[in-house]
């Protein structure tokens, strides 16, 4: 968002119209919901959360890591929290995959090699691959056990195509007939392998190794009499993670407001800024809010598991969403990193007026991100902090949400950016030097914590918050209900 100068702020139904003004003072508008808890949520209270979370990250070899103590710890300080004010919390979990060690799957057929897909992610070959007889299922697709004449010979490898079923299925069929391993042939055209061949989770039901090959394969599967060897070795680890996610128990659950901040740290730190602050922010705005106050629309808090390694924690929550429940979503709000040392002010880039964002084009942006942006530039204009854009990431939590088509905005104090000379002259601090010298790094710690700025962008997520859990309507608004038409993740 670019601020202009000299430009009064208008306030309808509660909600702030962007502007700029370069004489920081205190808000003189009439008081609403927005304004009032952005008041309660105060450094000092964020202070005790971070405080909380550094102790976690000392008791727990100085982080607080996804699949770790740590952030076992970190999940329970935060339900424990939110329970302790009447909110109902689930803490859903989900499994993420990571690549230890790539391998070379490969097929051999009369001795040339093919490469081919491990779909088996968490299942391997011996040593050397398996080598055995080609055995091939009456009818191609090998849904089922009756598709095979009898039990298979030992060691036999069975080759069935990719229509009809999932290949669950056709892994469940070969081995009901012992089969020692699956491959399945896909030619896919311009529109890809059927939609139905891997289902959500299909990893976690293969017991066997199984591969896909892909047309030069085929064709030598085609015509071989002989024995193939078949080596499936990429070691890929499964770690379940946990969200954890509570709701007022008022206001419209046709028009959630939702705000997010994820909770793990990286490895190297305790992920003090990035993001213990963002986590205080929406935490202490779901503590003076309540779990029930008198609201308009419901407000949703998440605080999100896995996200140093791809944002897997809100991409498996909006992947497991349908349209209705998507529809429901009226807008969600992003903090990350809100305390960086060296701090800028920033807004997420909802109306596309700064530098595009790789991989994000201004047509992706849905209706209603620019009036996010505005409300929370407004604030900090009035705080007497001229925001900057930033640009919008793929990278961020707040992408999977963009994707369906939900309205998005978010606050950050920047990471491992420079601050320019220009921005220095803005905020203050160090010009070209990080905003955040600590990041992802054992010094992301209390001590290196920004209280000043850490007290202003916790204010404006709760005013934004407040403010829409008041009113989505306004020049600020967000469609409403009946002119929604996300777009779900899932098949």
């Amino acid at each position: 968002m670019i601020a202009r100068p000299g430009v009064a702020l208008l306030v309808l139904t509660g909600l702030v119209v962007a502007c700029s003004s370069s004489q920081p003072g205190p808000p003189s508008l009439p008081a609403s919901l927005g304004y009032t808890l952005a008041a309660k949520v105060t450094a000092e209270a964020m202070l005790t959360h971070l405080r909380a979370l550094q102790d976690i990250a000392t008791a727990h070899n100085g982080n607080r890591a996804e699949g770790t103590p740590g952030y076992d710890a970190s999940v329970e300080y935060v339900v424990k929290t939110l329970r302790s004010k009447g909110f109902d919390v689930a803490t859903p979990q989900f499994d993420r995959l990571y690549t230890a060690s790539p391998g070379q799957p490969t097929l051999t057929v009369a001795g040339q090699s093919y490469p081919v897909d491990q779909a088996s992610l968490l299942v391997r070959t011996p040593p050397g691959g398996i080598t055995g007889p080609v055995v091939r299922p009456v009818k191609p697709g090998g849904c089922a056990a009756a598709d095979y004449r009898s039990a298979l010979p030992k060691g036999a490898i069975a080759v069935v195509d990719d229509s009809g079923c999932s290949i669950v299925d056709k892994h469940n069929a070969a081995a009901a007939r012992g089969a020692a391993a699956l491959i399945v042939t896909s030619e896919p055209g311009s529109q890809g392998a059927p939609p139905k061949l891997f289902v959500p989770g299909y990893y976690n039901q293969l017991r066997l190794p199984v591969a896909v090959a892909g047309a030069d394969g085929a064709a030598a599967l085609r015509h071989t009499t002989s024995p193939i060897r078949l080596t499936l070795d990429t070691a890929t680890v499964k770690i379940t993670s946990r969200n954890v996610l509570a709701q007022t128990k008022t206001g419209s659950t046709k028009d959630v407001v939702m705000v997010g901040a994820h909770l793990d740290s990286v490895q190297e730190g305790p992920g003090i800024n990035d993001n213990g602050s963002g986590v205080a922010a929406v935490l202490e705005t779901a503590l003076q809010l309540g779990s029930a106050p008198p609201v308009t629309n419901a407000v949703r808090f998440a605080f999100w598991g896995a996200e140093e390694e791809g944002i897997n924690g809100s991409i498996d929550y909006v992947f497991g969403l349908s349209r209705a429940q998507l529809n429901d979503i009226a807008l969600y709000l992003n903090a990350d990193t809100v305390g960086s040392p060296n701090a800028g002010f920033f807004t997420d880039d909802g109306d596309q007026s700064g530098p595009p964002g790789a991989g994000i084009a201004p047509q992706d942006v849905p209706e209603g991100s620019a009036g996010i942006e505005r409300v929370l530039a407004g604030y900090l204009n009035l705080a007497g902090k001229r925001p900057a854009d930033m640009p919008l990431s793929t990278k961020t939590d707040y992408r999977p949400f963009l994707v369906a088509g939900v309205p998005i905005g978010g606050v950050t104090t920047g990471a491992s950016q420079q601050k320019t000379t220009a921005q220095a002259r803005l905020w203050g601090g160090k010009p070209g030097a990080p905003f955040d010298p600590n990041y992802h790094s054992a010094r992301d710690t209390i001590d290196n914590i920004n209280r000043d700025a850490l007290a202003v962008m916790g204010s404006a997520v709760a005013f934004a918050v407040g403010s829409y859990a008041q009113s989505l309507s306004g020049v600020n608004g967000v469609p409403p209900h009946d002119k929604r038409n996300r777009t779900p993740m899932r098949p």
